[in-house]
């Protein structure tokens, strides 16, 4: 499962919560400030790490793939290309040094899947905090514990500011495998061009449209059986993946509308939980022992886990038909999709479909 992140204007919404937040939102947005600046010091132009012969083969391959990848995103359709405006992310690299670049942390009322939210300047109200230190992260999260929150810290391998600084790409996204990496800076590249404020499942229908649109133009201009089949199966595990963990949310939501004792709440909760676990082995097996999402599973499954899980793509279908409407033209498809944005939210997918 990909990592990813928004971070909307970090550096401005910084300045500007100082006047409007207490002391700990200060604290909060100035180490994302840091961590962000950090990132733009270290960050070199792509040319200058593809010439370097310090640059390992592995590291060059990749970060040649991604140049390539940003190029053909950016380039007009009449050119081979995508068609997506450029708000120059991408054209540098950093090399992050750790696992993860940011370590982000969910938190939850112990019987309810609604993420707790912190809502900023430029973002919006958003179901985390993400932090550049994972120790930071950690006490944070052990603060939620303490206050009754079930709580969740996941590592981060890629994030957009939303074009309002030129996000370099990093190496925590080079482990990704090729297939993955072309999704992920197609996907990326797309946040810039449209962003709703508070509307998650709109922006991430969004860029997933996007996203999909890319990999198909990719893979005809430059695919191989090996990549499409790469593909294939990486979206078909995700789809089975998402699939389990959305069936559990559900259950909890349909456990958590009861009127129960706590007693027998945190009984039937820990049920849910058992058999999820039991049910992602058995869909392991099915996979051959494929362990990609362990780790998910590893850091422990609760409200938290299952509350950052949310059908975020159930719009897509409407994206694509608005795509299908203007010929495929990008320009035309975000100018059309930016305008049902400004409708009322309950009216965008609609807006979408053409009504």
């Amino acid at each position: 499962m990909r990592q990813m992140w928004i971070v909307a204007g970090v550096l401005g919404a910084a300045a500007l919560t100082v006047a409007l937040s207490g002391c700990s939102d200060v604290r909060y947005l100035t180490q994302a400030a840091g961590g962000q600046l950090d990132l733009l010091r270290r960050a070199r132009p792509l040319a200058d790490v593809l010439a370097d012969p310090a640059t390992s083969a592995a590291v060059r391959r990749k970060v040649q793939l991604a140049s390539d990848v940003r190029a053909f995103a950016v380039a007009p359709a009449g050119a081979g290309g995508l068609g997506l405006p450029d708000h120059g992310s991408f054209q540098k690299y950093v090399d992050v040094g750790r696992e993860y670049v940011v370590w982000n942390v969910f938190s939850a009322p112990e019987f309810s899947v609604a993420l707790d939210t912190s809502c900023f300047p430029i973002a919006g109200c958003v179901g985390y905090r993400g932090y550049f230190n994972e120790a930071a992260a950690q006490a944070h999260a052990q603060e939620r514990r303490a206050a009754g929150r079930d709580v969740n810290v996941g590592g981060v391998s890629a994030y957009s500011t939303l074009g309002y600084l030129s996000d370099p790409l990093l190496s925590t996204m080079l482990g990704y495998p090729d297939a993955t990496l072309i999704r992920t800076v197609i996907h990326e590249l797309s946040h810039p061009s449209l962003y709703v404020p508070g509307d998650t499942v709109f922006n991430e229908s969004y860029a997933t449209a996007v996203e999909e649109e890319g990999m198909r133009r990719w893979l005809a201009a430059h695919g191989t059986p090996e990549l499409r089949d790469e593909d294939r199966l990486a979206q078909e595990r995700s789809a089975a993946f998402e699939a389990l963990l959305l069936g559990a949310r559900h259950e909890l939501e349909a456990l958590y509308a009861q009127t129960l004792p706590a007693a027998e709440m945190r009984t039937r909760k820990a049920a849910v939980l058992t058999d999820l676990n039991a049910r992602y082995a058995a869909l392991k097996a099915s996979w051959g022992g494929y362990a990609g999402y362990d780790a998910f599973f590893a850091r422990g499954v609760n409200n938290a886990t299952l509350g950052a899980v949310a059908a975020y793509a159930t719009m897509v279908p409407d994206f694509q038909a608005l795509l299908t409407r203007v010929g495929g033209d990008m320009p035309s498809f975000i100018a059309a999709a930016t305008a049902c944005s400004k409708r009322p939210q309950g009216e965008r997918a609609a807006c979408l479909r053409g009504a």
